[in-house]
């Protein structure tokens, strides 16, 4: 049976620890989709690692949508949540549930937001209206601006308050889970421990009820950019670079193709 939202918070209650990944195509879909992986973003962060931009602003719906469409045929059995994009919640409520109609109805199970202050009402409704949402808290892209860059947020005592009470907030929404991102490991853990529902980190030490990883970095495919936090669990980068040398060798000696490769 696919996890579904409820899951999420059975594996809290059960102190299970869950596992979820970025991806944002068809083919890693289908690699993810024979694992043991508990769920799938579908992240705006797309708009960095798939289309090469500085940060994530430049994703729209409608590029969310896609690439949700794109994970979701692949990912037979997968929990799918996609990102809300940069503004997309924050243009009032007509357009915040255009929105989330546009990303669930690609498939996705459930959307994530970045923040609560200022719109509280779109994440009820939201939940009202039957789609569940994940909250997302700490270092959020989406206000990279603001932040002066990607930097820890919560260090200070004022800070850190802030994030439980937003985080407390979101619980009494009615979201499902939340994303810490970049927080202290202590305030990550006094947060998951306050909770009822889970806590996935990146960034935020091992206290969490979960991790999260961009499959690029978890896979070591990224070569320019190597956040402290994002551990490569093998050398994708080395491997495809082998790959790719053996290739141009055996074109360049004539080995490839073969009579075997080749049609009568």
């Amino acid at each position: 049976m696919p996890m579904s939202s409820t899951d999420f918070l059975s594996a809290k209650v059960e102190r299970r620890k869950l596992s979820m990944v970025t991806c944002y195509d068809y083919t890693f879909a289908r690699l993810l989709s024979k694992s043991a992986i508990d769920g799938i973003l579908v992240g705006d962060s797309a708009a960095m690692v798939m289309h090469g931009h500085p940060s994530t602003l430049s994703a729209s719906v409608e590029l969310m949508r896609l690439h949700t469409e794109a994970v979701v045929r692949g990912a037979a059995g997968k929990f799918v949540v996609a990102d809300m994009p940069f503004l997309s919640f924050r243009k009032g409520l007509a357009a915040a549930l255009d929105a989330a109609c546009a990303l669930m109805t690609a498939g996705a199970n459930a959307v994530k937001i970045e923040g609560v202050d200022g719109h509280e009402d779109v994440v009820q409704r939201l939940v009202q209206s039957g789609i569940p949402v994940m909250g997302h808290l700490g270092l959020q892209p989406q206000s990279v601006q603001a932040y002066g860059g990607f930097r820890v947020q919560g260090r200070s005592g004022c800070a850190a308050l802030n994030i439980a009470r937003q985080a407390t907030a979101l619980e009494e929404l009615g979201a499902f889970a939340i994303v810490l991102e970049c927080v202290p490991a202590d305030l990550a853990l006094q947060i998951s421990e306050a909770l009822r529902i889970p806590a996935i980190g990146i960034g935020a030490g091992a206290g969490c009820d979960g991790q999260i990883l961009v499959l690029q970095d978890l896979l070591g495919l990224t070569m320019d950019f190597k956040p402290r936090f994002a551990r490569p669990f093998v050398n994708g980068a080395g491997c495809v670079l082998d790959a790719l040398a053996r290739f141009d060798v055996a074109v360049k000696a004539g080995t490839f193709p073969t009579a075997e490769e080749s049609y009568s």
